[in-house]
């Protein structure tokens, strides 16, 4: 099946690389995932998409394993848990994730963050507090359905479900505590689900603190840079490798951004040429396209 040129852009060099001894979870060559919302596509703080935290996962694994596979085709920006769970339901995902032997979910911050309103001028934060009740009960719900199908569809799958960092570190400090308290709330649950489901849940907020602007550093904007990114993939690998492989900064990749015409063109044609696992569902092209390119950030 084909990949898209925007899944990973360096895959073809990294199967090259020399597998060397790991401590990781899952030994032997690696067949890799990513599901989920724009930070496992790899959204930028300019909404683009370059390396995110899952390309920077498949180069470390490939650098100290065979990586057989990887593909980030099921991830897209301004994705819901309601959204990933079509995605992982749909028959167009079910080649890849049969085949998958390890997996990552980023999914629970857009049910929340579209509650949110954020003034970057002022760094005020505002939302309601029962509509984002409502909306974690529905994380909690459909991450629940989504761990129970990927069980089904890949019972080989290592699942690793990612945490959100406080999106918000230009915020006046006196607007940041009620708004990181949901976001800390959406980690509980988000854990708390692996939890029960048997799979792994990654931490990632202490890598980020309340005071992140080096890692998200557009005011306007919720999407971290590449150290982000990286700090992302480390938290994953203190997690899969019990800290035993790490990228570092200088193993970041040069930057080569694609915009979402040119990954909406590249999925076009992709199905043009047959690959039916680059078919998007119409609402999620004409409203979370929309919603990510001229709206508002979202995850």
């Amino acid at each position: 099946m084909k990949n898209s040129k925007w899944s990973f852009v360096l895959f073809s060099l990294v199967l090259f690389l020399v597998p060397l001894q790991t401590s990781a979870q899952v030994f032997g060559p690696v067949s890799y995932v990513a599901l989920g919302d724009s930070l496992a596509a790899g959204q930028t703080p300019t909404r683009e998409i370059d390396t995110g935290y899952s390309d920077l996962i498949a180069l470390e694994i490939a650098r100290n394993q065979p990586l057989a596979f990887y593909s980030k085709d099921l991830a897209f920006p301004g994705f819901t848990t309601a959204d990933v769970l079509k995605r992982v339901q749909s028959k167009e995902a079910k080649p890849l994730l049969q085949n998958a032997n390890v997996i990552t979910i980023s999914a629970g911050a857009n049910d929340l963050l579209r509650l949110i309103k954020s003034d970057a001028k002022s760094g005020s934060l505002s939302f309601q507090q029962i509509p984002a009740d409502y909306s974690l009960n529905s994380v909690r719900k459909n991450m629940k359905t989504i761990l129970t199908e990927l069980k089904k569809t890949a019972p080989k799958a290592e699942i690793y479900i990612m945490g959100y960092y406080f999106a918000y570190p230009h915020a006046r400090d006196s607007q940041k505590v009620g708004t990181a308290k949901q976001l800390t709330k959406l980690n509980e649950i988000l854990a708390k689900e692996a939890k029960e489901a048997g799979v792994n849940f990654v931490s990632v907020d202490a890598a980020f603190g309340d005071d992140a602007i080096g890692k998200v550093p557009n005011p306007a904007d919720v999407h971290p840079n590449a150290e982000g990114y990286r700090a992302m993939a480390n938290s994953f690998f203190n997690v899969y490798a019990k800290g035993g492989m790490q990228v570092t900064s200088g193993e970041i990749p040069p930057a080569n951004p694609l915009t979402f015409e040119e990954i909406m063109q590249d999925r076009q044609g992709a199905l043009e040429e047959g690959d039916q696992s680059a078919t998007l569902p119409s609402s999620y092209i004409d409203e979370e396209f929309i919603a990510v390119t001229e709206i508002k950030p979202i995850i």
